[in-house]
């Protein structure tokens, strides 16, 4: 069965600095045509920064969208062509003040494939090292170190809400 859809039009609703709105008209490969709302997201990158004595470092922010704060791991969008390394390298120091001597990738995922493009790389820092926090104008975080067992016992009790602080954290763990 084939089930790609071919888009036969699109109409442009809002274009602005992070995302932008559209509607896509699709033939599906019945024939019938339909509509998608699509965001479309540039990508951004997500950090588990794991300390010598095995906490990790994490961000409470509040989140407007979810009317409250939440903890997260740092993350980031990429900028016009940046490449994901460099990027979690960048949002790791700028968030948490620390650079990692080692950046491996965990993953990348679709969180909301529905209807965003976003694609959200994942990385595990090791090899933490001080630098210099530097948070963009519109930021405003409080750093918090979390054991490993602690970081855990939040994720699997539905304390951690951010998709891609919970699924990179559970993936993280495994991996250590």
């Amino acid at each position: 069965m084939e089930l790609k859809e071919t888009v036969i039009g699109t109409e442009t609703i809002y274009d602005g600095k992070i995302l932008h709105l559209r509607v896509d008209t699709v033939r599906l490969p019945n024939g019938h045509e339909s509509k998608r709302e699509i965001v479309a997201h540039k990508g951004a990158v997500c950090v588990v920064p794991v300390q010598a004595d095995g906490t990790i470092l994490m961000v409470r922010q509040f989140r407007l969208a979810a009317g409250q704060a939440l903890l997260e791991i740092p993350a980031g969008t990429l900028e016009p062509g940046e490449d994901p390394d460099a990027c979690a390298a960048r949002e790791l120091e700028e968030e948490t003040g620390y650079r990692a001597t080692t950046l491996r990738p965990l993953f990348r995922i679709y969180p909301t494939p529905g209807y965003s493009t976003e694609r959200i790389h994942a990385y595990l820092a090791t090899g933490l090292t001080p630098g210099r926090a530097n948070l963009d104008a519109g930021e405003n975080v409080e750093l918090v170190a979390v054991p490993t067992a602690e970081a855990e016992r939040m994720a699997l009790a539905g304390e951690i809400q951010d998709a891609k602080t919970l699924c990179a954290l559970l993936v993280a763990l495994r991996s250590l």
